[in-house]
């Protein structure tokens, strides 16, 4: 009797060692997982702040570009106009010089 005593608690005693083992196990896996998300954490922040940055890069240079392209349309609406009074030059002088 005294046999199957001593081997009941040592069973008994293995599965609270090994309960103890799994417990203390999963609190380490835990931590490090806390680590790790705290690592994530920090490039997500990186990230977003350069994403910040090179919005407003891509927002400045598409006014710049907007910019450009008015005073384009400014200076080809100028010629046109010019080009257009020459023309009518020529076609007023063309006439003066077929009556003729």
């Amino acid at each position: 009797m005294p046999v199957e005593l001593y081997a009941e608690y040592g069973v008994l005693g293995v599965v609270v060692v090994l309960f103890c083992y799994m417990i203390l196990n999963l609190m380490k896996s835990q931590k490090d997982q806390t680590d790790d998300l705290e690592e994530i954490k920090q490039s997500i922040h990186k990230m977003e702040s350069v994403q910040d940055g090179v919005h407003g890069i891509v927002v400045k240079l598409i006014d710049r570009w907007n910019s450009a392209d008015d005073r384009a349309d400014r200076r080809h609406d100028k010629v046109l106009e010019e080009i257009n009074d020459l023309t009518d030059d020529v076609n007023f002088l063309k006439g003066r010089c077929e009556k003729r």
